[in-house]
This record gives structure tokens, C-alpha cells and sequence, in this order.
């Protein structure tokens, strides 16, 4: 258990690390504007900014080296830890240890401690020097730039590799959109993936600001008229592969449970609306949504069916007069269910299966579900009493709903898949990190055989599912909506069954790897645990890998030419 003092100290490093000047494609406030959430938080000079460090010898040091002056050598730098050590969760003992105190600890700090924990402001403090004549050449994650450990990034963004698929602008676009991600929205993510509490409004408007809601539902008419990314990209150049960026960049922050909360329910709620809503409907909620201020969800899964579409319970029939659908029934794990504004709804109708759009009001409830991820998600269940709705809200023809799920579906597994490839990628490349660092008989991780080839699996997984997808996207590029609806269900259904599969089995292998850290929910293998926990998501959502086999199978077999013989 922490002590007090440690609890206040990681508080006051939360407020202070938010606590930036934000400057992004041309528009610069301070954060305290752009982010009401950390209003009343106030920013203290920083003593290392006042504080002029010396410069001391090894030899120097190590006389410093006694329970009541201890000081140690990390990556260069020189720390007096003789107040801090009493305060040391591991105890004072490891501190005052002979190949600690006086001593350079860099690869004893490294073997136990990420590289964040040395730049928090109550650690950072403690430096009071550093090594006569030497350079500090350890560093973390530098925000917005590329990494530099191999297979850590997709193999276009890699020194020396092209590509056929990508130009200069996706380049472009790529850096603006990891710039905005990691100065942004990943401080919002490691706040309330803990807290559970949905994503601040701040970014949420922030995201608008750009037009963010917008191309995360991919090319189309919606986008006419838009300065996208601080006009970066024209709207009628905007693709599939813009759209794949924008998915992979935000899969960064490793924050499962509010990525989904980060209006992903909106991706694959509003597209329904956006290609077969009536102008009227269009215009009331569009603009709405795309501006963060209102959010809509997908409400399709029930407790009764499952991934069985046709299997819904959820009835909806029309008044005497045909001018309304009353509509009953409840619907399960409805991702962004319990703060959404609308609904998109499948129900059973006299003739078929027809998807209604639903407006938050009377005879409508929605209860928080407990899944193993946050409830930053907001995963609903969802119950309509009788709930009344105008037939101008119904969402393509009636009993044609099926075919409007069935093109909803291809794009929502896509953004899955695109978002699954990279997350399934910072795992590597924290495997390999782990891996250099940490020492077992003497010698690195990796100088186990057996370590070497849990990572070839590891590797080759991520790359084969990132170039499966980047075909996939080309053809989605080139072909239009209908076509896609036709030609694409099956190889998307094919291609996220084995990006989840690939995925599932890099989280056992990592946790391996990590040993006790990757099922410890903070410190070295925080990362780990986190995606062993929540990679069964992706599984599930959007349909079961079974399901999803089992469909791309079937088309496969409708393709079989007649006369086809061996």
C-alpha cells in the first residue's frame, strides 16, 4: 500500500503534467482554456528550472554511498535520495543496497521502473547534478515523433521502406494527427481509463475543432465544405487510408475502455443515418454529432440473439394512422448506451427487419453494464417502453434493414481491424524494449531462444494483418458503397478473425514475456496486462470470430464457379 506522501505526490504530477501550453496547426491556447476539466489546478515554477545542477566525478559520488547520505547515478544524472529512500515502495533496503548506493543504478532503475516515473516532478526534484564530461542518452516515448524500435511502426512510416499506398499527404496528415493524439487526448485517456468518467467535453470539442468526428466516418458527402485537420487535406481528397491513420493514431494512447468511450459509438451509430437517412433527420442530427455535442450509438445486440441479427426481439409497429412506430424490447452491450443522445435501433417489424432512429426521451433507459474494461465506454443495456417514434425516423426502407446492418458492418469490423492492428503493434514494440532491457542469467531477455522466437511470432502476425489490411483499404478506395457492401462483408469478416486471433495469442505470449509485471495492472508490464485484459473485445464486437469465419467461408462458396471441377 502507498504511503501518503507518495499518493500526494502522483496527484500533484497528474495536475502538473497537464498543465502545457497547447499549439496545434496554427491555434494556441493555453489549456486551462481548451480544457475546463483542469481549471482550478495551478502551475508552480519548477525548481530544476531555478536550480543550477553541478557537475561531479563517479569517484565523487560514490563516497556518498551511507543510510544518511545516499545519493546514486541514473542515465548520467545525479540524485540525492537520502529523505526519498524512507518513501521508496520497494524499501530503503534496495536503495542501500552496494551496487546501488554511490553507484551508477541506470540498469537496476531500468530492470524494475519505466522511464516515465524519472520525469515526474517529485522524482525529477531529487536531481542535484550530474556525471562530469558524460550526456544522458536514455529517453521515453518523445510526444508526436515516430519510433525508432524496429516493427514498432507500420513498415510505411519506417526509415528507408515505401509504399504504393500512401503519398505525402498521408504523411503529413499522420504527424498532425500523432502530434494531436499524444499532446491531446492521451493525458485525457490515462485520467479517465482510471476514473471510468467519459472523455472530457474539452476534447471532444477539440476533435471538432479539426473536424476529427467527421473523417472517422470515412470519405463522403459529409465532408463537403470542411477544413479538415487545419486544412491538410481538401474533402474530396480525404480516404480510406486518411480514415485508417486517423483509427491507428488514436489506438496509441493503449486506453481501451475510453477509446471506445471516445464517441466510438459514433462511428458506428451514425453512418446508418449519414446513408439512408431522410434530409430532414440528416439535418437534425448530423451536424449535432459531428460537432461533439451530441453523441449516437449503434443499438443492434441483444441478450436474446446475440450475433443472430435476424434472431432480434425488439418489435416495432405502427399506430393506426402510420405516423409513428411504437417500439419495445431491450438491447445489450451497446457501446456509449449509458450518455447517448440517440440510438440507432434494429427492429422487428411486420415485414422483416427495419432500423429506426431513436431519440433519447420517455419510455427509454439505459443501465451501465460492468465489463472487464472502464466504463469510460459507457456500455449500456438498454430498455424501450413503448417508446414513440415518427416514421420519418426510420433509416432506409422498411424490412430492408438488413441490408442496411450488413453495409454498416463492413466499415465498423474495418475501423476495428485498423484499430486492433495497431494496438497489437505497441505491444511488440514493448516486447522488444522489455526484452534489451531486462537481464535473466546475466544476459538480456532476448538472448533466450525462446524468447527470440515468441517475438518472430509476434512480428509476424502484426505485419501480415497490417498489409491484409492496407489491400483491403486500397480496395475500399476503389470501389463504391454498394460494391463494397457486396464484395467486401466477407474478406473484412475473413481478415478480423484473424487480426483478433493473431492479436489474442500476442497477448499470451507477452504476458510470458513479462512474467508477474504482465499481470500486474501498474509499473513495467501496465501495458500488458491492460491489453491481455481487453483484446477480447475486439473478438466479440462487431461479431464473434466464428461467426465472422463462418461468413467469409460462405461467400467464398456462393463465388464457386458451376463447372469448377478438379
Amino acid at each position: 500500500m502507498r504511503r501518503p506522501s507518495e499518493q500526494s505526490a502522483e496527484i500533484t504530477c497528474r495536475k502538473s503534467s497537464r498543465q502545457v501550453f497547447v499549439s496545434l496547426l496554427g491555434f494556441e491556447t493555453r489549456e486551462t482554456t481548451l480544457f475546463p476539466f483542469i481549471r482550478n489546478t495551478s502551475l508552480q515554477p519548477s525548481q530544476m528550472a531555478t536550480k543550477e545542477l553541478k557537475s561531479f566525478t563517479r569517484e565523487e559520488v560514490a563516497k556518498h554511498n551511507k543510510d544518511g547520505d545516499l545519493w546514486i547515478i541514473i542515465d548520467a544524472k545525479v540524485y540525492d535520495i537520502t529523505k526519498f529512500k524512507n518513501m521508496h515502495p520497494g524499501g530503503a533496503s534496495v536503495l542501500l543496497d552496494e551496487e546501488v548506493a554511490g553507484q551508477d543504478a541506470t540498469e537496476a532503475f531500468y530492470g524494475l521502473h519505466r522511464h516515465e516515473v524519472i520525469t515526474k516532478p517529485q522524482y525529477q526534484r531529487l536531481q542535484i547534478g550530474v556525471i562530469e564530461g558524460e550526456k544522458s542518452v536514455i529517453y521515453g516515448r518523445i510526444a508526436g515523433e515516430l519510433s525508432k524500435v524496429p516493427y514498432a511502426e507500420p513498415s510505411w512510416l519506417s526509415e528507408s521502406y515505401k509504399s504504393s499506398y500512401y503519398t505525402e499527404n498521408h504523411r503529413a496528415f499522420q504527424k498532425a494527427v500523432r502530434k494531436f493524439v499524444d499532446e491531446v487526448v492521451t493525458p485525457d485517456a490515462n485520467l479517465h481509463e482510471e476514473d471510468g468518467k467519459p472523455p472530457s467535453k474539452a476534447i471532444l470539442e477539440a476533435m471538432a475543432k479539426l473536424n476529427i468526428h467527421a473523417m472517422r466516418m470515412g470519405p463522403g458527402k459529409h465532408l463537403k465544405g470542411l477544413e479538415l485537420m487545419g486544412g491538410l487535406v481538401k474533402p474530396e481528397e480525404f480516404d480510406y487510408f486518411h480514415e485508417l491513420i486517423i483509427t491507428q493514431e488514436f489506438a496509441r494512447s493503449s486506453r481501451r475502455g475510453y477509446g471506445d468511450g471516445l464517441m466510438a459509438g459514433s462511428v458506428i451509430g451514425l453512418p446508418p443515418v449519414l446513408n439512408f437517412g431522410r434530409p430532414e433527420i440528416k439535418a437534425k442530427v448530423i451536424p449535432d454529432v459531428l460537432s461533439g455535442q451530441k453523441l449516437i450509438c449503434l443499438a443492434i445486440s441483444e441478450a436474446f440473439a446475440g450475433s443472430d441479427v435476424a434472431g432480434l426481439k425488439t418489435t416495432a409497429k405502427k399506430t393506426e394512422d402510420g405516423k409513428h412506430w411504437i417500439i419495445n424490447g431491450t438491447k445489450k452491450w451497446i457501446t456509449n448506451g449509458t450518455f447517448a443522445h440517440y440510438f440507432t435501433v434494429g427492429c422487428r417489424t411486420d415485414d422483416g427487419f427495419t432500423v429506426i432512429l431513436v431519440e433519447r426521451g420517455e419510455g427509454v433507459e439505459t443501465k451501465a453494464i460492468k465489463t472487464s474494461y472502464s466504463p469510460t465506454a459507457g456500455t449500456a443495456f438498454v430498455t424501450f417502453d413503448n417508446v414513440k417514434v415518427p416514421v420519418e425516423n426510420t433509416l432506409g426502407p422498411e424490412g430492408g434493414g438488413i441490408f442496411v446492418m450488413l453495409s454498416n458492418f463492413n466499415h465498423e469490423r474495418w475501423v476495428m481491424v485498423c484499430s486492433s492492428a495497431r494496438s497489437h503493434r505497441m505491444i511488440v514494440e514493448e516486447c522488444l524494449k522489455w526484452t534489451a532491457q531486462r537481464k535473466a542469467f546475466g544476459k538480456p531477455l532476448h538472448s533466450q531462444a525462446v524468447i527470440r522466437n515468441k517475438l518472430a511470432s509476434m512480428i509476424a502476425r502484426v505485419e501480415s494483418v497490417q498489409n491484409w489490411l492496407e489491400n483491403i483499404t486500397y480496395q475500399m478506395c476503389n470501389m463504391s458503397y454498394k460494391q463494397q457492401a457486396q464484395a467486401l462483408a466477407g474478406p473484412i469478416g475473413l481478415l478480423k478473425m484473424q487480426a483478433t486471433r493473431a492479436a489474442q495469442l500476442t497477448a499470451t505470449d507477452a504476458v510470458q514475456i513479462f512474467g508477474g509485471r504482465g499481470i500486474t495492472r501498474t509499473g513495467m508490464g501496465e501495458f500488458i496486462e491492460h491489453y491481455h485484459r481487453t483484446v477480447p473485445f475486439d473478438a466479440i464486437l462487431g461479431g464473434a470470430e466464428d461467426v465472422l469465419g463462418d461468413l467469409g467461408v460462405r461467400q467464398a462458396i456462393r463465388g464457386i464457379p458451376k463447372n469448377a471441377r478438379l
